[in-house]
């Protein structure tokens, strides 16, 4: 796995003339918005109340996922990775489209993914010195191994297998969500350096979808990062762009096949503002059309 910090939940195929038939395989979103499910909140039950019953489901299954967040290793990692790694290896960090983001509420961060560098980018443009939040990344199994697990378990990220998620995992973000939580999905899955049609996995959108169907309104963010090459070098400029937030409708299918257009759009128009912003050709980012989709 190329990312820190991606995941789409599977593998995708190109939408186009040329793509076979495929048998319908249930989804384990739509399984599982099918049945009712422990988080779900009782008709009328708004504000505090709503939060305060999400934090309690959450903080339960947080522990059988992950840490959590060092109330110590949080700090020092911002210091760390915000003041000294990025400062010092770039020469200009920008952020674009700060008034998009929303400072309350769940939001469900969907970036472009061109780089290890992002999932540091994200914390600086939206993070706890921005926003009062945390950014949790949902990141793959593997990710979650070694030395570098033992610091993502600490650090609020959460694994999720991308062939088949587990309940466990898809209940887990939706509880994020619906206690105010920012969530980090990279919808490619993993790291797109080359130019090209941007290749979106359906996880996201079918996660949106799921939290849709529980009466969870969260906004999803399409983001766009670039940097002055495609492979970093120290002394570049790095950019971040925030697009206008998107809303998911439907249900099914043909909803998350219809939002992935959307937002591979979206994505493809905030990242080549960031491109501009650091001196490179839109024709070098991603391109809405064919969107790539997932049939896992």
């Amino acid at each position: 796995m190329d990312s820190a910090a991606a995941t789409g939940f599977g593998r995708g195929h190109r939408i186009g003339a040329d793509r076979r038939p495929q048998a319908e395989v249930p989804a384990a979103g739509d399984a599982l918005a099918r049945r009712p499910l422990r988080w779900t909140l009782r008709d009328g039950r708004e504000g505090d109340d709503r939060v305060a019953t999400a934090s309690s489901q959450l903080s339960k299954r947080e522990q059988s996922l992950c840490n959590g967040i060092s109330p110590w290793l949080s700090p020092l990692a911002m210091l760390v990775t915000q003041d000294l790694a990025l400062k010092g290896f770039f020469r200009r960090l920008h952020v674009l489209g700060r008034e998009h983001l929303p400072l309350s509420g769940p939001v469900l961060m969907a970036p472009t993914h061109r780089a290890r560098w992002d999932a540091l980018m994200l914390p600086y443009a939206a993070g706890r010195r921005v926003s009062g939040r945390d950014c949790r990344f949902m990141v793959t199994l593997d990710e979650m191994k070694g030395v570098q697990g033992w610091f993502l378990h600490r650090l609020g990220c959460f694994p999720v297998n991308q062939l088949k998620p587990q309940t466990a995992s898809l209940r887990y973000a939706v509880d994020l969500l619906e206690a105010g939580q920012q969530l980090v999905v990279f919808p490619e899955g993993r790291i797109m350096r080359e130019p090209g049609p941007i290749r979106l996995m359906q996880g996201l959108s079918r996660l949106a979808l799921l939290a849709s169907a529980h009466g969870l309104s969260a906004p999803v963010l399409p983001i766009g990062i670039a940097y002055g090459r495609a492979i970093p070098r120290f002394g570049d400029r790095a950019a971040l762009a925030f697009g206008p937030p998107l809303r998911v409708q439907g249900h099914g299918r043909e909803a998350a096949r219809h939002f992935s257009e959307q937002l591979a759009a979206a994505m493809a128009a905030a990242e080549a503002q960031a491109l501009e912003a650091v001196g490179r050709s839109a024709a070098e980012g991603g391109f809405a059309p064919p969107v790539e989709f997932s049939n896992v």
